[in-house]
Order: structure tokens, then sequence, then C-alpha cells
């Protein structure tokens, strides 16, 4: 029997132990190390005074079907109305012998995707669409200047040596100033024209003008490509009933059920390497060092970490100067409960307290420092502990650890999130009922600094015949968490079948392939 360490339960981590038990024929002995006391990661779902909330918002849909089933298996789809569905006579495509959500707690709700931009204290649809709402709500002269410089943006091609270039290329130099500019600034700590292109390529998949437009023609003419349709378009996805923690806090039991070992409060410091293979890793548990050995190393800790923490060779000057140049972005959210909301509801759509339906909202005022907001009744009512009469919204931020924001007490943030909000006309201060704060390290793996020489880490980490390194922080790679989970697919692939390459599992979410069509295996 094969003993498999790994680092990290979040989806990657999860998905490859699961993915290494459930055939019971095969023998492995999987033990999953996690430095906190929760699961998930950062698609955990938070726990506060009887309602909860999901980190960043993560939508249940995937152009992956091995990643759908593996969701469904776990999850089912919803067979009769969710509570919200029922009240306001909503009709969704139900499963037929699907679960009862008011009954039932393992249950996928089907959900409607509405997410806008806030800009000009106006709403915009995202990604942007060519209706009449859209000029009206620009004016006549941004909208002339967005078109002419949209049509030099096709002529006029410039080299995607950065970020800012990407955007200019398929949006327009002035629409990329409106809607992606300060955005970023805001979201990275850094301007577009410092961040590498790939960041863009990996997480606008595809949406540009011409998308929109072919998109608009789509609906208009009735004809609509499912197999090809554009990730960023998609109008509905699944999503668990008491969100996404909910679904790898129960893949975590099958994990434990087919004999898997999930062991919490297990920071792992240092990697013991020798002759090209990876021996054990030294772990700090309630103060002391355990030693834990293995014959296989799956690793979803931050790249740098690992890098870092290797011990027994010498390790190249220039992998560990890549390693430690490595960007983090960290991440604030803070939950506010509130009476209402000051925005008014002037979509078609219906919804409980007739609150604006949008699942998201990005923020593009220039003048505060959020980035987007969450309303958590629209994900789904079952984190709301009393969605009729109040409303649960997440405000996100990025920051630095240890920067002003960060250093800020629970209080301190969570006022001035508060304020920030009362500012762009959300909500009224005296209808905040209460608030919450959490803080999310290496959040997001950033696209500049020494990511450039990425390939010569990812050359030198494949060197290790024992070690794969999956998911989002473990390949330094902005995955969601479809992309996380294909990587652990690979991964255990490569495992079973004795594979020493290792580009399939690098490969996920960067062949353009991956991102236009339909996986279908």
């Amino acid at each position: 029997m094969k003993k498999v360490i790994i680092i990290g339960a979040g989806p990657a981590g999860l998905t490859a132990g699961y993915e290494l038990l459930k055939d019971e024929k095969e023998e492995y002995e999987v033990v999953i190390l996690e430095e906190s006391q929760d699961i998930g990661g950062i698609s955990k779902t938070v726990k506060y005074n009887g309602n909860r909330m999901d980190i960043g918002g993560h939508r249940f849909f995937s152009k992956d079907t091995r990643v759908m089933s593996f969701w469904e298996e776990l999850m089912p789809i919803q067979g009769t109305n969710s509570f919200d569905d029922e009240k306001l006579g909503r009709e969704k495509p139900l499963k037929e012998g699907g679960p009862n959500p008011e009954k039932e707690d393992t249950v996928m709700l089907l959900r409607t995707r509405v997410s806008r931009i806030y800009y000009l204290k106006k709403f915009f649809d995202y990604p942007i669409s060519l209706k009449l709402q859209t000029f009206t709500n620009m004016g006549l002269i941004r909208t002339i200047k967005a078109g002419f410089s949209y049509l030099k943006s096709i002529f006029m091609k410039k080299e995607e040596t950065s970020l800012e270039n990407f955007y200019i290329n398929h949006f327009g130099k002035v629409l990329y100033s409106m809607f992606f500019e300060k955005y970023t600034e805001k979201l990275w700590g850094r301007h577009p024209k410092e961040i590498s292109a790939d960041w863009g390529a990996q997480r606008v998949k595809g949406v540009s003008i011409k998308a929109v437009i072919k998109d608009a023609f789509s609906k208009i003419f009735g004809r609509k490509n499912k197999d090809k349709v554009e990730t960023s378009l998609i109008e509905q996805f699944w999503y668990p009933k008491y969100g996404p923690g909910q679904l790898w806090e129960t893949l975590a039991e099958k994990i434990e059920e087919k004999g898997g070992k999930i062991q919490k409060g297990y920071f792992v410091k240092n990697i013991n390497v020798e002759n090209n293979k990876v021996k054990s890793v030294e772990c700090i548990v309630d103060g002391k060092t355990e030693i834990i050995e293995g014959d296989i190393f799956i690793s979803s800790m931050p790249v740098k970490d690992l890098v870092v923490g290797f011990k027994g060779e010498v390790i190249p000057k220039e992998i560990t100067e890549i390693a430690t140049g490595l960007p983090y972005v960290d991440f604030q959210t803070v939950g506010v409960l509130v009476n209402k909301l000051k925005l008014k509801n002037k979509t078609k759509m219906k919804t409980l307290g007739d609150i604006v339906p949008d699942c998201w909202i990005y923020v593009q005022e220039p003048e505060v420092e959020m980035l987007r907001l969450q309303i958590f009744n629209n994900w789904s009512p079952y984190l709301v502990k009393d969605a009729g009469n109040t409303v649960w919204i997440g405000l996100e931020y990025t920051c630095s650890e240890g920067d002003k924001y960060w250093n800020m007490s629970d209080k301190e943030f969570s006022e001035f999130a508060i304020n920030e909000l009362v500012s762009m006309g959300v909500i009224e201060k005296q209808d905040v009922i209460d608030s919450h704060r959490e803080r999310i390290k290496k959040a997001y793996p950033a696209y500049f600094d020494t990511y450039e020489h990425m390939d010569k880490l990812i050359e030198y980490l494949n060197k290790y015949d024992n070690l794969y390194c999956v998911g989002r922080n473990g390949q330094h790679r902005y995955n969601n968490m479809d992309h996380s989970m294909a990587t652990s697919f690979e991964a255990v692939k490569n495992i079973k079948e004795g594979v020493k390459e290792k580009d399939n599992i690098w490969n996920v979410n960067t062949d353009k392939e991956y991102h236009e069509e339909k996986m279908s295996n």
C-alpha cells in the first residue's frame, strides 16, 4: 500500500484524496494535512450568528463535465422549488426525483446568475451588453468615444506584453479606462501595465466586445450554441443549499468514510527531499514538530512556501529567488446584516423583499476601496437566518498582510466598509443590524514580480518524481474551483497510470481550447 500525503484540504486537496480512494481496488493510504481548522480553503463557508458567508462567491459551473458529474454525485440537483422560488412563483428546470430543499439539506440549488457593474452610481450589465440602458448610462459622448476606440483596437492591435494591452485589444482604450484600469489597480495594488497578460487570458476567458456582440445577436435571433457559450455569459449555475463549504465538508466526510485521514491544525513547515524525491514533511502541531513520511506527495500549499521549505538538498539560488519573489494578494470581507437596501430593484426579476437581484456587484466607483459586494440572499435564501425580512451582504477588499487595512481592528474595518456602502448609496447606516469580518492570507496568486520566470520553477519542481503540485496556490495560478479540481484529476490519473510527465497537470486552464469549448471527457 502506498502512502499519499496531501497538503491542504481545499478543493484540489480533497478532490485528489477522494479520487485516490473511490476505487476500492486501488491501495492507497491517504492523509490530508490542513493548517487551519476549516475545510474548503477559500471555498469554505463561514457561519456567524445564524447567517453564512461565502468567501468570494463561488458559482458551481464548469465546461468540464467530469467536474459537473463530481459535484452532482456529492449533492443532487433540487427536484422541487426552494423557499424563495416557491414564494415568488419563479420557475427552474428542476431535476425529476431530486431532493426537496425545504426538507433536505444535501441538495444543489439552481440559481440565476445576475451580476452587474456599479459605476457612476448606476448599474451596467456584467459583462457589458449592447442595449439602450448601457448607452444611456454612459451618455452620448462616452458612447461615441468608446465605439471609435474599439474600432481602433480592431485595426491597431497592441503586443500583449501586459494586462493593460490585453484589455485594450479586447475592449478598446475608453472602455478599458472606464471598467478595467482602476478596478484592476484596486484588486492587485498594481497598474495593469505592470501585470502579465496571462491573468486576463485565464480570467476573462474569451470575453470581449466581439463575444458580447455575438451573444446579443444569439438572443435576438434565438440561436445559442450551448456547448461553446462563454463561461462568463452563463446565466444559471448550481449552488449548495448552505454555501460552497457545505459541498467540501460533505466530500471530507466521504473521504473519511473510505478510510482517508484529514488532520487539522497541521502546519507544514519543511519538506525533506533527497535524490529527486520527497521523503517526508515536518509539521508544527500544537507547538511541537511531527515528521510524517510518505511515498507520494500532493501539494496545494503556496508554491512559494513549498520551495522555501525544501530541506536536504541545496536549492539553486535562482529557484529560491523566483519562489520567494512570487507575489500574493490578501483578502478581507465584511458581512453586513441590514433591514433593507437603499438600492431599488428596477429590473423585472422578482426577489424576496424586492431587493436588487444581483448575486454580486462589481464596484467601479474610484472613490471607494471596495471591489465587490455580494448579496447572499440571492445566492441561497438558506444562507440567511431571516431571508424574508433582512438582507445579508458581503463587502470584498484586497489588501496586503500588515498594511493599514489589514491591521485595523474588526470594529474599525467593519465601520470603514459600512461607511463606504453608505457613501455609494447602497444602504442607510441606521439600517445596519450586525457585521462580521474575515481575513484570508494569500487568497490570490498575482501575476507580476518573478512570475515571468514561473516556467523555470515548474521545470525544477517537476524533477521531484513523487511530488505533484495542484490547485490555485499549488500552481500559483488564479484558478477557479473547477480548474483546481481538474489539476487533481490529472495528478491522480498520472499516479495511477505511473506517468512520469506532468505537463498535463500544469496545462490545466492554459490551453485556449479549454476556455472556448466544453470538455466532454
